[in-house]
């Protein structure tokens, strides 16, 4: 067992980990936030991205370790009930959602997703690489989260919730 501090969501928690611990099995099991899921626990579905320093990665693919005394955003810190983040509400609004199990990753995905489109990242389906300013088109937002997968098939819900948040989301 090693020392871990792992700030969560603006709080500071002192862990004392088996080094092989995920950051997946240390949010859930040690820390107590079950928003994150575990999907197939290979890093292939995305219900378990989190984001660290506002970046997005996959919980499960992560040691805990490894993320000791970064900001770590799990779907707990994006809003909460009486105050939901732009992005939860549109999901609501646009039924980007069926059975829920992937919406959280989704929604911290898309978090992540946005930062670097407007950071001017491209993606595989970027037309102009070198453009100033990417146009966030349905076909972009569908490239960008597609390490996230919907069981239920929101698709459709989930990119219209994405676009209709993508100009005032300033997180």
């Amino acid at each position: 067992m090693i020392p871990v501090e792992l700030r969560v969501n603006g709080s500071t928690r002192h862990l004392e980990l088996d080094p092989r611990v995920s950051l997946l099995d240390a949010l859930r099991e040690h820390v107590g936030l079950t928003g994150t899921k575990k999907g197939c626990n290979q890093g292939a579905c995305g219900a378990c991205t989190v984001l660290v320093d506002g970046e997005r990665i996959a919980s499960c693919l992560a040691l805990a370790v490894q993320y000791s005394g970064r900001e770590i955003t799990t779907v707990e810190g994006i809003g909460q009930s009486d105050h939901l983040h732009p992005l939860q509400r549109a999901f609501i609004r646009e039924d980007g959602f069926q059975c829920g199990f992937c919406t959280s990753g989704q929604i911290c995905s898309a978090l992540g997703m946005l930062a670097e489109h407007r950071a001017g990242a491209p993606s595989a389906v970027t037309a102009d690489l070198d453009a100033d300013d990417i146009p966030l088109t349905d076909t972009e937002i569908r490239e960008r989260m597609s390490g996230n997968l919907c069981r239920c098939g929101a698709y459709e819900g989930i990119v219209a919730a994405i676009r209709d948040v993508a100009g005032e989301v300033a997180r």
